[in-house]
Formats: structure tokens, sequence, C-alpha cells
């Protein structure tokens, strides 16, 4: 990840869950699906590979973001408990922007996994314009399961608005 002159920006991973199966007794209780884990598990090393290490982990109490987790952090080979939040189950972006605001302030990297169209949403909206015009266009193209941004901030997690972060990397997990 690149650094600004004299300081370490904060990093912050936004991820979509990957692919679930396509029923569950509800919603929040669908499991991944096979192909799912393969894409997490893709995540996981491509993320380890890009040398991202986080501190803090937020996700969503569905299962299958849980579940999501679970598969990243055993392939990046990372020993980081995750905070369950089942608001960022249904959250909207301003909420789920809320959630990441929260953050205790001597975390320099976070991962995010939460449900589109909020995840999607919370990524364009974070992207200052300044980071790799070509990743941001592989964002806009579409935000499938098991993609996810990786992100730079120069200010702490409760100053974080819209358009104040740069789009560093681009990845959508595939087995």
């Amino acid at each position: 990840m690149q650094q600004q002159s004299g300081t370490t920006p904060r990093v912050l991973v936004v991820m979509r869950h990957a692919k679930a199966e396509q029923g569950g007794p509800t919603d929040f209780e669908r499991h991944l699906s096979e192909r799912g884990r393969g894409e997490a598990q893709a995540a996981g090393r491509w993320l380890a590979t890009q040398g991202v290490v986080p501190d803090h982990v937020l996700v969503s109490a569905a299962v299958r973001t849980i579940e999501t987790w679970e598969a990243v952090a055993e392939a990046a080979g990372w020993q980081v408990d995750a905070s369950h939040d089942r608001g960022l189950y249904d959250a909207s972006p301003e909420m789920a922007l809320d959630l990441v605001r929260e953050i205790p302030a001597d975390v320099r990297t976070a991962v995010v996994i939460g449900h589109n169209p909020t995840i999607a949403y919370v990524a364009h909206l974070l992207d200052d314009g300044d980071g790799d015009p070509e990743v941001a266009t592989q964002m806009a193209l579409g935000y499938p399961t098991g993609a996810l941004t990786v992100f730079e901030h120069d200010g702490v997690w409760a100053d974080l608005e819209p358009a104040s972060a740069r789009v560093v990397a681009f990845h959508v997990g595939r087995a």
C-alpha cells in the first residue's frame, strides 16, 4: 500500500460477502455455497499478498458474512477476532459509515464485510477520486459477491466522510 510523506494512512477494506446458497431458513441464516468458500479464500490469499493485516474486523452478523470472514482469515493466515454487528445486515450506507467511524482510534487497518447494495454504495461514496483511475473504473463496472475495495484514509476513523479515502485496489475473489 502506498504511503503519504511522513504519515501512515489508515487502511480500510470494504468487502461484499462471498456467494451464498440460494435458500435457508431465513435470508439472515443463508450459508456460503461451495463457490463462495472458494471466493472468500481467494480474497484472503490476495489480501495477504497485498500486505493487508487487519487489527480490527467488523462483520455483519448474518451467517454468510461470518463464514466469508472465517474463510478470508484462514486463507490469509490472520488470527483476528471479528466483531459481529446485526445492524450491518440491513444498514443504510450512512449507518454503515457510522459503524466504521466508531472503530477505535488506535486501529490502523480495518476490514468491513457486509451486503449489497450497501457495501457497493459505501465503496463508491468513500472514493475521493484521487486513487488509481483504472481501479476505480473496475469497481464501477460492478460489485459482485466476493468483491472488495482497499482504501487509504489520512484521517482518523471518526472523520471518515464521503469522498475522503483513496481507492488503492479493487479485487473480486474467484477460486
